[in-house]
């Protein structure tokens, strides 16, 4: 009996899911109040406890990388590194844009994170027979500049229940081999980087 956890933390919405088997027994999917690293182990707790299942009992753990909040993606993350270096469990990636375009149905879509002054966390998907792939890579971009290269229909979302078996079904996953080399994907470097290196930009 395969038991994947899928966890992402990268939006405004905290995500747990658990798929026993190909199927989604089990989810949490709510808006947080910045404080996704107070509710993320109670809300893992009830998920497993719901099941009857510890987390030594997990087959695989996905987590959503980013891009996103910078302090969200580092939660999810690291509680996926946790489990999975505590518990000997394979860890696996993906993109938290391709969690997002999970919930739509249109064949294509535009998933974003905002981050401010009319910028966002951006790709673009297309989607045959529910299967996702990136039209273009993920980006950090001006929102209305980007949106200009699309000549044909999409379904521009910034949110929506992710697609648990969407997202195990479909090629995006990336398997980590070494546990601690598992790095969030930030797309910009952080303030306290830029400072360091003397960028003001």
């Amino acid at each position: 009996m395969s038991k994947i956890l899928i966890v992402d933390t990268a939006t405004k919405y905290i995500y747990l899911s658990l798929v026993i088997d190909n199927h989604e027994v089990q989810s949490i999917y709510q808006e947080g109040i910045n404080n996704h690293s107070v509710t993320i182990i109670p809300f893992l707790d009830e998920l497993l406890e719901q099941e009857h299942i510890g987390l030594q009992d997990l087959d695989e753990v996905i987590v959503g990388v980013g891009p996103g909040s910078y302090t969200g993606v580092r939660i999810g993350v690291t509680v996926a590194k946790m489990i999975g270096y505590l518990n000997n469990i394979p860890v696996k990636t993906i993109s938290s844009l391709a969690l997002i375009a999970s919930s739509s149905d249109a064949e294509y879509v535009i998933p974003y994170v905002d981050a401010r002054r009319g910028n966002a966390f951006i790709t673009c998907f297309k989607q045959v027979n529910g299967k996702l792939d990136f039209v273009t890579e993920e980006s950090l971009e001006q929102i209305e500049t980007y949106l200009e290269q699309f000549d044909f229909t999409y379904d521009f979302i910034a949110e929506g229940k992710p697609n648990a078996n969407k997202i195990i079904q479909s090629n995006l996953l990336q398997d980590i081999d070494e546990i601690h080399e598992l790095k969030p994907n930030y797309l910009r470097i952080t303030e306290a980087e830029r400072n360091k290196h003397g960028n003001h930009d």
